[in-house]
């Protein structure tokens, strides 16, 4: 039992030798930002969010727009912003992603993965073992706590793997770290092995339209089919159900060709922007140091999950015949869509590529939260 006089007077503890006077906590100090108005600091935030992504989208780092908005926010949070993203807009956010996984699930993609399904489940269960063992390692090696250790070795699509993470009571900024790392690390290999290895060419640079020309009607019945079902997956308090209801609705009908989904740039930035602010946020200088003393061991275990998967295209060469570069490019551990851009300007088969990356990111969203619960539990009963 304790007695508080207030944040910065002496505190008086009772214990069973008596009271104890105690220094006080001494007040959080003010950083650069706090004394500022709440609409300059976010005006800061955009600002700063909007360089950094545009240095990093020309040079041509995967995930940009959502890297961006992320390290402007722990640069601000740490500085005394003290600002956060409302709930609404953070939901919004997620069933844009929803609709950004649902958009890779065509028919080819399904048909590819129906017609070579043994291949497709070894692979993948292979893949999603050797990063949940590092995962394992890496909580029992008291680096990082048990969920987010596991989550964050995760190799599935990065922002999903960050809400799946959220959602089950991991360290979601921790498992961003983890995860983005590691996009960086593959995309710069896989461009590295088409270049040097395999001596493709790189094709011409992606052309972004930032304001195509837009079907609003069908945009219009996509968003509302994603708020919609993020809303019932909030409501019925679903573990990641804000993104994981609207990417099963979004699917479904735009495999039945009731809608389209064809979300223009524009608005996937303001959602990975989002999903970046409310990430970097919540970032503290403890959790950045936290994060710096892992960084040898993370490093380590992204390059061990590469040569892994690594391994395993060579398999699929070796015993299948299958393109050496495709192999690659699909065994690669995620991010998913900077293995399609990467895929989608080099001569390997899309199809094969995309459906076994795809097969890999709804087995982990499926069975991601057994495996770090099972993880937790033996980290637990060892302890």
């Amino acid at each position: 039992m304790s007695e508080s006089k207030g944040e910065n007077c002496p505190q008086t503890i009772v214990t069973d030798e008596g009271p104890i006077d105690v220094p006080p906590t001494p007040a959080p100090s003010p950083g650069l930002l706090t004394t500022l108005p709440t609409v300059v600091r976010w005006a800061v935030l955009a600002l700063v969010s909007f360089v950094l992504s545009g240095a990093l989208f020309l040079s041509h780092i995967p995930g940009a727009l959502l890297l961006g908005p992320m390290a402007a926010a722990i640069l601000v949070a740490t500085n005394g912003a003290r600002l956060s993203v409302h709930r609404v807009p953070y939901v919004i956010a997620h069933s844009l992603i929803g609709c950004i996984i649902a958009r890779s699930l065509d028919l080819e993609t399904l048909k590819a993965v129906a017609h070579d399904w043994p291949i497709f489940l070894s692979i993948v269960l292979a893949v999603i073992a050797a990063s949940s063992l590092l995962g394992y390692l890496i909580a029992k090696a008291d680096i990082l706590p048990g969920t987010t250790a596991v989550w964050g070795t995760s190799a599935g699509a990065a922002s999903a793997m960050v809400l799946m993470a959220e959602a089950h009571g991991a360290d979601a900024r921790l498992v961003a770290f983890m995860q983005y790392l590691r996009v960086v690390f593959v995309a710069t290999g896989a461009s590295i092995m088409a270049a040097f290895v395999f001596n493709i060419e790189g094709g011409a640079a992606q052309v972004i339209v930032w304001f195509p020309p837009t079907d609003w009607f069908e945009l219009g019945k996509t968003v509302a089919v994603a708020l919609v079902a993020a809303v019932i997956g909030a409501k019925l308090r679903i573990p990641a159900g804000t993104m994981l209801l609207p990417m099963v609705a979004t699917t479904t009908l735009h495999i039945l060709g009731y809608i389209t989904i064809d979300l223009p740039e524009w608005l996937l930035a303001l959602a990975y922007g989002l999903l970046g602010w409310k990430i970097g946020l919540s970032f503290t200088r403890r959790i950045l140091r936290h994060a710096a003393s892992a960084l040898p061991q993370v490093v380590g275990s992204i390059v061990l999950l590469m040569g892994f998967c690594g391994g395993l295209a060579f398999l699929l060469w070796w015993l299948k015949g299958i393109d050496p570069l495709t192999a690659y490019l699909a065994t690669s551990p995620g991010g998913l869509d900077s293995v399609a851009i990467i895929a989608a300007s080099t001569p390997v088969d899309m199809s094969f590529v995309m459906a076994l990356q795809t097969t890999r990111l709804l087995l982990i969203i499926l069975i991601g939260p057994a495996i770090s619960s099972f993880v937790a539990r033996r980290l637990t009963v060892k302890g």
